[in-house]
């Protein structure tokens, strides 16, 4: 946990705990819950919880399992109530809260079901009203919520009281924001099937818990987060209005925390402790501000922007702008392998040895082209042994439209060589009488994951093709942690992480590009990165580890910001159009992919914005102008 004085937390109108990680935050907080449970159970009191649903909570919730199976924590005189569903809805829909808190909490504990409340999704209309006026009745009746549990929406909702929702709103039925309800397709596969209303606790219903927890976690939520705790207070971010309740805590790990203050400009918020890092980080910050390229900026410049720390005598502004231009200006390189017979002083990669061992892991069967296309297209051209390995099949993302195509096409093929044994023709049957019964939400079929892996393996071996990768150099790994058939995926097992730890092995690679782009909706980048992670560092005492660079891409989800950049490769109108190509081999990603996430754009849109944007940054720094660049970060393990 995070304590820091008062100065570097001034602009903080909530109290905010920073963490690690997820999992520290979460124990945290069911450990406060806990707490009060056992005081309660002491004196024969019961303890009444406001519950959030999402991804946010889960850990807290499985925390709060072990402690029941391992601690003797009893739920018997816990009362729940939950902060919304949406409706309509099944309570036995795995997309309904219902079947969320039963999954993740209710099943496993002791409570009476008596005692749970959650909004129903499939109140008649007519009695909504009604029937919201009784749900808040019933928290007053046993006396208030004691800790409520929020986690935080891209919109900065809490439950589902979106932008514009007053302070004195109660429980009601709620119309859905576009941006929650696109959000919510990791869930409903396609946007048309997400709920457009909800049922929901109002601010107020929120306000009369006596304690407030909001967590948050990932890069994703940083910005929503620093707007909520250090902005205005106004019914646009819901969460604001927590700046008013007697005791809200905002419990945050770290990378949940990197928008606010004290730690995007520390600079504003009081004295800073300035390193390299930092000062890179203002004067980006400057330039861009200002919209002036770094070489121009002035000692003015600096003053005029709380940045008087950084020029300590006069004139310094030019030195420290060369060198920060100077710093930029190394990380750009067409050379991602290293160039060989030249000195590599200030290159971000090694001159030798000249032709590297290279692996390019991508988590899903399209991410190595989506997010570094250019870069593996060069590696290639200049000859380095380039491997590429998928982590999962990528079957749940696939339509079942294409695989009844795929299967269909299958049948005519066998009928077209005169192939008279029906063993196609069969599987076609069978596909189209698995999806018959199939209803949204359900596991595919084994014989449609195998369908969905084969139609994904296929692509991904067409764009390889594309990119010259040789053909025995490509890996599909089928980490079994992702092959559930739904979204919901397994731990990270000592399976998952021998396969990953064959290949390094047989391998032996002096440089290993992997996904660190973790804004991916459904958790996979992360599960795929840590599990490459574990791998390397079991693998630390092998000799070739000591001369291996790890460098991590985004472009799929997110991008890197400049100042941490440290390897960035241009490129060209062709390289652009070439990697377009690449990803065009993905067809079932094409147009609209399973899981578009909260961004309309197609995948190939989002890369080269993404790189586009790169390079105008770039640009507007004072750099050379390029038509894209693809960013990396070394990682030391």
């Amino acid at each position: 946990m995070t304590t820091l004085d008062h100065s570097q937390t001034k602009l903080e109108k909530i109290p905010v705990t920073l963490f690690g990680d997820p999992k520290e935050a979460s124990k945290y907080v069911a450990e406060h819950i806990a707490d009060l449970v056992f005081k309660r159970q002491a004196t024969g009191q019961p303890v009444v919880l406001g519950l959030a649903t999402g991804a946010t909570p889960v850990l807290v919730y499985q925390e709060l399992v072990r402690m029941h199976k391992q601690d003797g924590l009893s739920f018997k005189n816990v009362i729940t109530f939950n902060l919304d569903e949406y409706y309509p809805i099944s309570p036995d829909s795995p997309q309904s809260y219902h079947y969320f808190m039963n999954y993740h909490l209710f099943d496993h504990v002791d409570i009476p079901k008596e005692n749970i409340n959650i909004p129903s999704g499939t109140i008649d209309k007519a009695e909504v009203n009604r029937y919201c006026e009784e749900y808040e009745n019933k928290i007053d009746a046993v006396g208030g919520i004691d800790i409520q549990v929020l986690g935080i929406g891209r919109t900065g909702h809490i439950g589902f009281n979106e932008p514009g929702s007053g302070f004195r709103s109660k429980t009601r039925i709620v119309k859905l924001d576009p941006i929650t309800i696109s959000d919510a397709t990791r869930e409903f596969i396609k946007e048309e099937f997400v709920p457009r209303t909800a049922l929901t606790m109002g601010v107020k219903s929120i306000f009369k818990a006596r304690k407030v927890f909001l967590m948050a976690w990932g890069e994703k939520k940083a910005a929503i987060v620093s707007t909520a705790v250090e902005g205005e207070v106004t019914k646009e971010i819901p969460s604001s209005f927590l700046q008013n309740h007697p005791d809200a805590e905002i419990v945050l790990d770290t990378t949940a925390g990197t928008g606010l203050s004290r730690f995007k400009t520390p600079w504003l918020t009081g004295f800073c402790e300035w390193n390299d890092a930092l000062r890179k980080r203002a004067v980006i910050w400057l330039s861009e501000k200002l919209d002036k390229p770094i070489l121009k900026l002035t000692d003015k410049d600096y003053k005029e922007n709380e940045l008087d720390e950084l020029i300590m005598f006069p004139n310094y502004s030019q030195e420290l702008n060369v060198k920060i231009f100077n710093e930029l200006q190394h990380t750009i390189t067409g050379w991602p392998g290293g160039k060989p017979n030249v000195d590599d002083t200030h290159r971000p990669e090694r001159a030798l040895p000249a032709k590297k061992r290279v692996i390019v892991f991508s988590p899903h069967p399209d991410d190595d082209v989506i997010s570094m296309g250019g870069t593996l297209l060069k590696l290639v051209e200049q000859e380095h042994d380039v491997h590429v390995a998928y982590q999962t099949s990528g079957n749940i993302a696939v339509f079942d439209d294409d695989a009844i195509r795929f299967a269909e096409f299958a049948k005519l093929l066998e009928g077209a060589l005169g192939k008279d044994d029906g063993v196609l023709q069969n599987t076609y049957d069978q596909v189209v009488e698995d999806l018959k019964g199939k209803k949204q939400g359900d596991q595919n079929s084994d014989r449609l994951k195998i369908i969905k892996g084969l139609i994904r393996r296929a692509e991904a071996s067409a764009a390889c093709r594309f990119c010259r990768v040789k053909q025995e150099n490509v890996h599909f790994l089928n980490l079994p942690f992702y092959e559930t058939g739904n979204i919901m995926k397994k731990e990270l097992s000592d399976a998952d992480i021998g396969i990953i730890k064959e290949l390094l092995v047989e391998v032996q690679p002096h440089q290993v590009f992997a996904a660190g782009d973790l804004h991916d909706p459904h958790g996979t980048h992360k599960v795929c990165l840590d599990a490459i992670m574990l791998a390397l560092k079991d693998l630390k005492s092998e000799p070739w580890t000591k001369n291996c660079y790890l460098w991590l891409y985004r472009g799929a989800w997110q991008e890197w910001d400049i100042e941490k950049i440290e390897m960035a490769i241009p490129l060209s109108p062709i390289d652009v159009m070439r990697k377009r190509k690449a990803i065009f081999k993905h067809q079932s990603q094409k147009d609209t992919p399973v899981f578009p996430g909260e961004d309309a754009r197609e995948f190939w849109q989002r890369a080269e914005d993404r790189n586009s944007a790169t390079a105008k940054r770039y640009d507007k720094l004072g750099l050379t102008e390029y038509e894209a660049i693809e960013a990396f970060v070394k990682y030391t393990f």
